[in-house]
């Protein structure tokens, strides 16, 4: 899905926020809104700013005491959300919502973290936008289609309204002027893992998730870095986002335009409604190994990541600890792990994988859902708050959006996010790539580095290698299974011989297939280009293959023989 000059954003910073409208079909929303949100018990102070182009807003504390089943629907930013969706709350429009981005930082509206890193007062930690055209592909089918919508409030409509927005160029930083090039400086980051090691062996952690932060030039434009990520490193949670201005760029300078660029393979939560309710589901990720050079040490490599105790033993508290936030919200007894330690593979890592679902009671929302999750184990730890406080108190810097999550909160009730992680942020001109590794009681300090450094890698290759130029891409060798290729395969009596002439088609190439003991004549008239010889039982002999062969040979026609053997 994607769209561009949307009317309508809403950002978030702390207990702060703006909604502004981006051009005119935005303004006509703006009055609605503002009345919505006067209703709403959640909002300690509130503005119109004249003519009808911003709301902004506070919002009360958090009680001092309330249930764990309470937490959800507690006063925060989320209540603004929740107050959006409801009013354009429309069940036939599934593609109609809020999309954006979420940071890390919102879990400490709900979490009392002692704040131990230096913020930028005013940085954002919620940015999400209301789109009111999609175009949207459906990568399984091929097809595409447009989605337009109009609003009206009263006497106004947006029918008409042209759909327009502005621009910022983007400016990248040079080498020289980078802030910094990583957060933890070589070995520190094993120095922590060593002490998590002391918090495991005390009981104070089972896991947590510490990270590091990466920084390297990016002169290119970040569509270029997306157009690379998605071909080199495809994932189930692929984006690009332009952010806006980020007020807070780099050594105070002036606001630059902020954008992320991901490759993200972890949802965080999807929810949707089925014959059964309101169906919850996560598919935690951890357990990490690297690609193998071809098929074959993939394998010796997924075999050994499943024979890994301690991979095992950290998936495992992943999925408990995820078992536990969905058990918060959802109906007794219907919480379940349907795919366990499922393998899923991409450019430079495989991973192991879970997948959970449950199943919301009649209380509880999308919204509660999502909040019951902030923010995974998989980038926390375990237990979770003191996992988080660990976080706060040794990483060198904060995660701004690393961690949180990307996605759609849609406006008939259901969600759709996808955790943060293998992702470039683009703020100041230049990129920032963080990656973290998950720490049990048996970690090895100075893997686990390693392990953060190949995480960060698929990223800063995007950044830093960009595609060969047309015209010096190798030209590429001529083939017999070409478009033009004509075929014919032998069959030899063989099992898989129409599925091996599947195969061939898809390439483009026309194929025939004959029966061994063909005429030569049959050869004669089909002028084939290659002839493959398919496997079978026996013996060569017993299909008098030389004969085949020499046929072949006599009109130098190309063999390619499969075997199976």
């Amino acid at each position: 899905m994607g769209f561009v000059n949307p009317p309508l954003c809403i950002e978030g910073s702390g207990r702060t926020f703006t909604i502004n409208a981006l051009n005119e079909r935005g303004e006509i929303l703006i009055a609605p809104i503002h009345k919505a949100l006067e209703a709403c018990e959640s909002i300690a102070s509130l503005n119109l700013d004249a003519p009808s182009k911003q709301v902004r807003g506070t919002i009360k504390p958090a009680a001092d005491h309330f249930t764990e089943e309470e937490r959800s629907r507690q006063h925060s930013i989320f209540s603004v959300v929740r107050c959006l969706r409801d009013l354009f709350s429309c069940d036939s429009e599934p593609m109609l919502g809020l999309y954006g981005a979420f940071g890390y930082d919102l879990t400490f509206q709900f979490e009392p973290v002692r704040q131990h890193q230096k913020r930028v007062e005013g940085e954002r930690d919620l940015l999400l936008y209301l789109p009111d055209e999609l175009l949207v592909v459906d990568i399984h089918t091929r097809g595409a289609w447009r989605l337009t919508y109009e609003f009206t409030s009263g006497d106004k409509s947006s029918t008409g309204l042209p759909r327009v927005g502005s621009s910022i160029p983007y400016s990248p930083l040079s080498e020289s002027e980078l802030p910094f090039r990583r957060d933890h400086e070589a070995g520190a980051f094993a120095t922590k893992v060593a002490r998590a090691k002391k918090e495991f062996e005390v009981g104070n952690l089972f896991e947590v998730v510490l990270s590091q932060n990466f920084a390297e030039p990016c002169p290119d434009q970040p569509s270029s870095i997306f157009r690379r990520l998605r071909s080199r490193n495809p994932s189930p949670y692929g984006f690009l986002i332009n952010l806006g201005l980020d007020q807070q760029a780099a050594n105070g300078s002036a606001a630059k335009p902020e954008y992320l660029v991901g490759a993200s393979p972890e949802m965080f939560v999807r929810v949707e409604r089925d014959h059964k309710g309101w169906r919850c589901e996560t598919c935690p990720i951890s357990g990490t190994i690297r690609r193998g050079a071809d098929a074959m040490e993939d394998a010796k490599n997924i075999q050994t990541i499943l024979s890994d105790k301690k991979e095992e033993s950290e998936l495992t508290m992943c999925t408990d600890v995820d078992r536990n936030d969905k058990s918060r919200i959802c109906r007794a007894g219907s919480v379940s792990v349907i795919g366990r330690r499922q393998i899923e593979m991409y450019s430079r890592l495989i991973h192991t994988v879970d997948h959970v679902e449950g199943y919301l009671r009649e209380e509880f929302d999308a919204m509660d859902a999502f909040l019951a999750h902030t923010w995974a184990v998989t980038v926390t730890g375990a237990p979770k708050p003191w996992a988080i406080q660990f976080v706060e108190d040794h990483e060198e810097s904060p995660r701004h959006w690393y961690g949180g999550a990307v996605g759609m909160v849609g406006f008939d009730g259901c969600l759709n996010t996808g955790l943060t992680l293998r992702t470039v942020r683009i703020s100041g001109g230049f990129a920032q790539v963080r990656a973290g590794a998950t720490l049990l009681y048996d970690s090895e300090p100075s893997a686990e580095e390693k392990e953060t450094e190949l995480k960060a890698s698929a990223m800063r290759d995007a950044v830093l290698r960009p595609d060969p130029p047309p015209d010096s891409v190798p030209t590429p060798v001529a083939v017999a299974a070409s478009s033009a290729a004509r075929v014919v395969l032998v069959d030899h009596q063989d099992s898989f011989v129409h599925t091996l002439a599947n195969y061939l088609r898809q390439t483009g190439a026309h194929v025939t297939t004959l029966r061994f003991g063909f005429e030569a004549s049959q050869l004669d008239k089909l002028q084939p280009t290659l002839v493959v010889l398919s496997p079978g039982p026996g013996r060569p002999s017993d299909f008098k293959l030389s004969d085949t062969i020499k046929l072949m040979l006599d009109r130098k026609i190309p063999l390619f023989g499969v075997c199976l053997g």
